[in-house]
């Protein structure tokens, strides 16, 4: 059509050019001109159309089989993204189940990292020697930064394979022969016997049995003696596999307070110089409290009925035979009497000067020591804090050259810290005790002299009253 449209304008174009041409000529001239050409262009116009229309169908069918391909490859590449999604999707999952095994896998890798590095501490101290040489190769793997993970979880896999297979002999008990050491501190070879979760052990010469303990800084493990009870049994039982064995409930805890239990010499010996000072003050302080306790309970004072038969006798005017009953009571109290009937004659107040005299002269021997042992009661406190601040600065020293990593290096300047005032106030409590009660003995005493005196001088003068009357 566009085509036809063009032919059309050239030819009135050309029509108008001749027009402008022939300018003379006449129309009908010009119309014949005008339908021939247009004749021609009509044949030309059909000619083309049949060229286009020619042309035309290969073309149409062409584009139809290009709109057809378009169509397949679109449909294809619409496939491969589906493709490609799906892929990415299955990506995205095989990364995420990548990343899960992988946390898994770190996982069971750090259980099996702690397993081993704790294995040693889960088994008896005596079958450490058993597996030693398994722990340290997994232990040394671990360190070993060449080393890849499949090494790594063989190693540890024969960790766990030794564990499984002592499980599974633990269940009716199993020996092993081993060192071992003697409470005397001798390593002797023996058998032991593990059963639960006690072990016991019987020496090759069957000189030593007992029970299997794990001891600090011993490089065997330590055999606590339960008995000589169960000698046979123990024998019998290691040998033959069975026989009376002992049974640690608490699993080595009631060994270990047994044998941490000090002696009393032990105990005292932990207070270093100043517990050796506050025990020696102690001592003294005993003594002196025996021998005080001893004194004062054989002084002898006169009873009332001794002293009314006295002063009975003067008020008969038989002077010598009160002086013969006071001089047969011993003691300070017979004394006071015998020097009160020599002077009953006197005044009574120089009289009561004379036996006051007496009382005061009694009264040292009463008191003698007691000073001492108040000086105790007061003093061993005092040194039992002296103890304690030498026991830390002892205890920093300690930490100044070992570190805070050794805590049995720091125990001697802590037990004297402690055992030290413990000392101090054990020494301190029973001498102001006795202090006190020995204290009171004394002072009964004088005050049954003061007693003696007064009756005796009230008597004396009750009888120079009546004669006098």
């Amino acid at each position: 059509m566009h085509l036809f449209k063009s032919i059309i304008v050239i030819s009135i174009t050309s029509l108008s050019f001749c027009f402008s041409l022939l300018g003379a000529e006449s129309l009908n001239s010009a119309s014949k001109i005008a339908t021939s050409d247009l004749t021609t262009s009509l044949e030309e116009l059909a000619e083309i159309r049949k060229n286009i229309a020619t042309v035309k169908v290969p073309l149409i069918n062409d584009v139809a089989e290009l709109e057809s391909d378009v169509r397949q490859k679109q449909s294809k590449v619409d496939r491969l993204l589906r493709l490609r999604d799906n892929n990415d999707m299955g990506l995205n999952r095989l990364r995420d189940q990548v990343k899960a095994l992988k946390e898994q896998n770190d996982y069971a890798a750090s259980l099996l990292d702690e397993f081993v590095r704790t294995f040693e501490s889960r088994i008896d101290f005596s079958e450490v020697q058993l597996y030693q040489d398994t722990i340290d190769e997994a232990r040394l793997i671990l360190d070993d930064s060449d080393a890849d993970q499949a090494e790594r979880f063989e190693k540890q896999l024969d960790v766990i394979s030794v564990a499984l297979n002592r499980l599974n002999q633990l269940v009716g008990g199993y020996t092993y022969e081993g060192l071992a050491l003697t409470p005397e501190g001798d390593i002797i070879e023996g058998t032991f016997a593990a059963y639960g979760p006690s072990v016991y052990f019987n020496a090759k010469d069957s000189s030593t049995q007992g029970i299997a303990v794990t001891r600090l800084n011993a490089a065997e493990a330590a055999i606590a003696l339960p008995g000589s009870n169960y000698e046979k049994g123990l024998i019998n039982f290691i040998e033959n596999g069975e026989g009376t064995i002992p049974l640690d409930v608490t699993l080595g805890k009631a060994l270990k307070i047994v044998e941490g239990n000090d002696t009393l010499f032990e105990h005292l010996a932990k207070g270093g110089s100043v517990g050796v000072v506050i025990i020696s003050l102690g001592l003294v302080c005993l003594i002196i409290g025996g021998f005080k306790a001893y004194e004062i309970t054989n002084f002898k004072t006169p009873s009332r009925k001794n002293v009314q038969k006295v002063i009975q006798s003067i008020e008969s005017g038989n002077a010598d035979e009160a002086l013969s009953q006071a001089s047969t009571l011993e003691g300070a109290g017979g004394d006071l009497l015998v020097s009160a009937v020599e002077n009953h004659k006197i005044k009574s107040t120089n009289l009561e000067e004379i036996l006051f005299e007496k009382i005061l002269s009694a009264q040292p021997t009463l008191e003698r020591f007691l000073p001492f042992m108040a000086l105790t009661a007061a003093a061993a406190p005092l040194l039992g804090l002296l103890g304690t601040v030498t026991g830390m600065i002892k205890t920093f020293t300690l930490i100044t050259i070992f570190g805070t990593g050794d805590a049995k290096s720091l125990s001697s300047g802590i037990s004297e810290a402690l055992v030290t005032t413990e000392l101090g106030l054990v020494v301190a409590i029973p001498s102001l005790i006795l202090h006190g009660l020995l204290s009171r003995m004394a002072k009964q005493k004088i005050g049954d002299l003061e007693q003696i005196s007064v009756s005796f001088i009230n008597g004396i003068t009750g009888i120079k009253n009546s004669d006098s009357n």
